[in-house]
């Protein structure tokens, strides 16, 4: 009997909330069939098997908070299960004094040969992520085959659980958290681990990061101190709610980005020549199953500013002291949902048409709203587009999404007076605001990408359908 722990499922992804179980004991489980569900910081997911075989018992129940590597269902292998050379059924008694330290038996050899391959390439990733050079890890200090089926299958989930400190001095982390890490400017080799071992996970990430910032000059080992709120209670009845998990790293997600040095660029368009442009082809786009809404022009529109000021779409590297120019276009939108904000990714935006790009957006803010974003749809964007303009406001600051360096806000349009022609004439205008990362974008940059924006929206014909 083996057990099937939660494997790695994204980048900086480290536990969640257990929602849906979606087996019972006695099931016969195939390799990616969805075994529970899993609301993690960034949605809610199902989690598929990794291996083959009937449950024999099940570990977590929905509210259950669990983390990377943590044993959700024991198994017994099937006909259809994983190949025996990788775990046998008969060694799992050896899992308790593996945990120890104690080296596997000699029958089981082949086994501990196959699982040290993974922290060799995990290895290779610290090389690259910390710039310098760091042993790998013994084979013996990854955990024993037996008792993680997700290591032995060579998934993702393999880095992450078969980092655990060894002789040789290797940092326990997975590959994701080093990245994390990378991007935040931050040394893994200077960040101390809570987990397990010492294995150092994106919280521990984060909490080194705080700690320099509340504490610059004292170092940052341990998680840094918040000032404590005032007994509420004294002044009246008080209701204390926890945090769901996307609240919670919105929460530390855009505290981090505030660090970058934010400017805010604002400009005005007029876009009464647009609203009877969207009128004219919405019908169009409504037969193709989308809807011709400003947010979708304006993802076209980005896309087309980003190719004319490619510093938009880059990314500070302070550990190497470089900026990264990606050669990609992808753009984030902020969806409004019940559960929290989420960013769901509208990909290559340079190479689709408006109407594709409608279609999509529709699609992909509707399964947002579902909690049916897989993480790969919220990841990999350039720059981010927060449109506000259907709840209301003037204007707003939005704050960057960080690793990105810049985003756009959209408020609500009005009619203004505006001169022009030698009279004052009612014009719709939309207000703008840039918010960009001064380390690598320079205001009068900013300025002239707004500008280009405002002009295009100005301009509706200019951009095809």
């Amino acid at each position: 009997m083996s057990d099937f722990v939660l494997p790695e499922l994204g980048e900086n992804v480290e536990k969640g909330d257990i929602t849906r179980v979606l087996v019972n004991v006695g099931d016969v489980i195939q390799k990616d069939q969805a075994v529970v569900e899993l609301e993690t910081d960034k949605a809610t997911v199902e989690v598929p098997s990794t291996v083959s075989g009937k449950v024999t018992a099940i570990k977590v129940k929905p509210g259950d908070k669990v983390k990377v590597g943590q044993a959700l269902l024991s198994f017994e292998e099937g006909g259809a299960a994983a190949p025996a050379s990788e775990s046998a059924p008969g060694p799992a008694k050896d899992a308790a004094p593996a945990k120890d330290g104690a080296p596997e038996p000699v029958k089981d050899g082949p086994a501990p040969k196959d699982e040290s391959k993974p922290p060799q390439k995990s290895a290779d990733v610290v090389d690259i992520s910390t710039g310098r050079a760091t042993p790998a890890a013994r084979p013996e200090s990854a955990p024993a085959p037996t008792t993680s089926h997700a290591a032995a299958a060579g998934t993702p989930a393999a880095a992450a659980l078969a980092m655990a400190p060894s002789a040789a001095g290797a940092i326990p982390a997975a590959p994701s958290v080093r990245r994390f890490a990378r991007e935040l400017g931050v040394d893994i080799a200077d960040v101390a681990g809570t987990g397990p071992g010492g294995r150092i996970g994106a919280e521990d990430v984060k909490a080194h990061v705080k700690s320099i910032v509340v504490n610059p000059r004292g170092g940052a080992s341990g998680r840094a101190a918040h000032t404590p709120l005032p007994d509420f209670t004294k002044w009246g009845a008080v209701d204390v709610k926890p945090m769901s998990n996307i609240r919670r790293k919105t929460a530390e997600h855009l505290a981090s980005a505030w660090q970058a040095p934010h400017v805010t660029q604002f400009d005005k368009a007029d876009i009464t020549a647009l609203e009877s442009f969207r009128k004219s082809h919405g019908g169009r786009v409504e037969k193709a199953g989308g809807k011709l809404t400003v947010t979708a022009i304006l993802i076209k529109i980005c896309a087309a500013a980003i190719q004319r000021f490619p510093q938009f779409a880059s990314s500070v590297d302070m550990a190497s002291e470089s900026i990264v120019y990606k050669k990609y276009i992808h753009i984030g939108i902020a969806v409004d949902t019940p559960n929290g904000l989420l960013v769901p990714v509208i990909r290559d935006a340079d190479r689709k048409t408006i109407t594709e790009i409608a279609v999509e957006l529709g699609q992909i803010s509707q399964k947002a709203r579902d909690k049916k974003l897989s993480l790969d749809e919220m990841s990999g964007g350039v720059f981010s587009i927060s449109n506000l303009g259907g709840i209301g406001g003037t204007s707003f600051t939005p704050i960057v999404n960080q690793p990105e360096v810049a985003i756009l806000g959209v408020s609500r349009g009005a009619m203004e007076p505006v001169w022009k022609d030698d009279q004052f004439v009612p014009r719709e205008m939309l207000p703008l605001s840039l918010s960009y990362d001064h380390r690598v974008i320079d205001g009068a940059d900013a300025a002239r990408f707004l500008r280009f924006v405002a002009e295009a929206l100005e301009q509706p014909l200019s951009m095809l359908i």
